[in-house]
């Protein structure tokens, strides 16, 4: 069988429980790169076990970092580039369609749409999940923010791939389904909030005017106040989240207190 010409770069750190199930999906792609950054778990004898090739990543606290070092390091053999995280599962249908997808040369990219669980359940309604993980080498690469004196995430979460030409949807759904428990997703997600706040200080300094229409709203809702509670009644009422039993309940409740984070440490950060 002929590989799909695709170099996937899957970014890792201790991931010994999600990374069996992601590489093992990953089989009809052309080239397998597990980008580490240290881990003290299994993650790298099972890459190794499951021929995946292996890069180290260490970070010096600025640009570029963890995908970006990959784009200008890694020996990528493919000019399409597949960016996944080892809770991200792709599917039968999801890579079918890829195959078809990326030999049309209109396309530099396409952004991929998710299938959520959470607390081991499916969730079929609340907010959707997607990003543009999927892109020509020679189009594109994550945003460059300046964040040298105060990130402390090592890898792109809420950068954004910055495109040349035009951008498809990939239709079929990858599944996004943690294996650890939920005080690893409670820590990231405080990780993240502290991120985002400084973040969002950096671009009220700056006055950046590159956002998308989601930061814009997100940001703009963040002034107000309002952002936790407008998310929740979207979340669980206007999107039905309802609908998802107490899994549903959850996770809106979680992801209104995230952003009910972000506020009061952009607070805590204003008065320092």
């Amino acid at each position: 069988m002929n590989k799909i010409p695709i170099s996937v770069i899957v970014s890792v750190k201790n991931e010994a429980l999600n990374l069996p199930s992601c590489l093992e999906k990953l089989s009809r792609f052309a080239q397998i790169i597990v980008v580490d950054s240290g881990s003290t778990d299994d993650t790298l004898a099972i890459a190794t076990a499951m021929e995946a090739e292996v890069l180290q990543f260490n970070w010096n606290g600025k640009f570029p970092k963890k995908r970006n070092w990959a784009l200008q390091n890694a020996n990528l053999l493919n000019e399409w580039i597949l960016f996944l995280d080892a809770d991200e599962f792709v599917t039968d249908e999801f890579v079918n369609e890829v195959e078809i997808k990326i030999q049309d040369s209109a396309y530099s990219g396409y952004t991929i749409q998710f299938e959520n669980y959470f607390m081991g359940k499916k969730l079929r309604y609340g907010y959707g999940f997607k990003k543009s993980a999927l892109f020509k080498k020679s189009k594109g690469a994550y945003e460059k923010i300046e964040e040298d004196l105060w990130s402390h995430l090592d890898m792109e979460v809420h950068e954004h791939p910055i495109i040349e030409g035009k951008v498809g949807v990939i239709k079929a759904k990858v599944v996004h389904k943690d294996f650890k428990n939920l005080d690893h997703y409670i820590a990231k997600h405080n990780a993240y909030s502290t991120w985002e706040a400084q973040r969002y200080l950096q671009i009220k300094q700056s006055k950046n005017t590159h956002l998308t229409l989601n930061q814009k709203i997100k940001y703009g809702l963040l002034n107000t106040g309002l952002l936790p509670a407008v998310y929740f009644i979207g979340a669980y009422f206007l999107k039905l989240g309802f609908l998802d039993g107490k899994e549903g309940f959850y996770l809106a409740r979680f992801k209104s207190h995230y952003f009910f984070q972000i506020q009061t440490k952009i607070e805590s950060l204003k008065n320092k």
